[in-house]
């Protein structure tokens, strides 16, 4: 497969990108604008307990969206020139987090406690999660894609952890809704499983993902 190494067509990948996770962060508050004609009738108290589940979603999203875009604009830094098949994973991507606006509304507006409202919200997380990780790898795979300075930055480990994270809190919040969405605070968890997953690595001769 060709690797191109045009300055201008990175730039317009990565802008191109760029430009798509700000429209789809913005998004994410045309709920709330909507609600807000109820800020007359109502006092602020009233009007978060109304609209509870549009705020919680709606912070909740944004973070996630803003931590996709730093880990996108980390792993693009690596890159020396690009390939079609690495175009196609980051427009994969970027189908994931155009669908998180929606997926927040849906969520919203179903109040909690359903599972398939939970697959649909936090599944569509997992896929942006492993389609990142397919990237990264890829990127340090591929000949000629990554910058030589940038290979001893790699590390791949820390992309499986989130990913398995992110899998366990799909799993909990579709067997246990009463949680919900709150099983995302397994995230918090990434740091440790990331350490553990390295030193298990190191002890494998084939552990080298960058």
């Amino acid at each position: 497969m060709s690797v191109f190494r045009t300055e201008r067509g990175i730039d317009r990948l990565v802008n191109f990108s760029d430009a798509t996770v700000a429209i789809a962060i913005t998004l994410l508050i045309l709920p709330l604008v909507d609600a807000g004609s109820d800020v007359g009738r109502l006092t602020l108290g009233q009007f978060m307990d109304e609209h509870f589940w549009e705020v919680i979603a709606f912070v909740v999203s944004f973070v996630v969206i803003a931590r996709f875009w730093l880990v996108h604009h980390r792993v693009f830094d690596w890159l020396a020139a690009y390939t079609v098949p690495l175009l196609w994973l980051n427009f994969l991507w970027l189908a994931t987090i155009v669908f998180i606006p929606f997926t927040a509304n849906v969520l919203s507006s179903s109040e909690g406690q359903q599972p398939a409202v939970y697959a649909l919200y936090i599944g569509n997380m997992l896929i942006a999660t492993v389609t990142m990780q397919a990237m990264g790898m890829y990127i340090q795979r591929k000949p000629g894609v990554a910058l030589e300075e940038a290979l001893p930055a790699m590390d791949a480990t820390r992309g499986w952890s989130t990913s398995l994270l992110m899998a366990l809190a799909l799993v909990l919040a579709v067997t246990v809704p009463s949680v919900g969405m709150w099983w995302l605070f397994v995230l918090f968890l990434s740091e440790p499983v990331h350490r553990l997953l390295r030193a298990v690595f190191a002890r494998t001769p084939s552990g080298t993902d960058a």
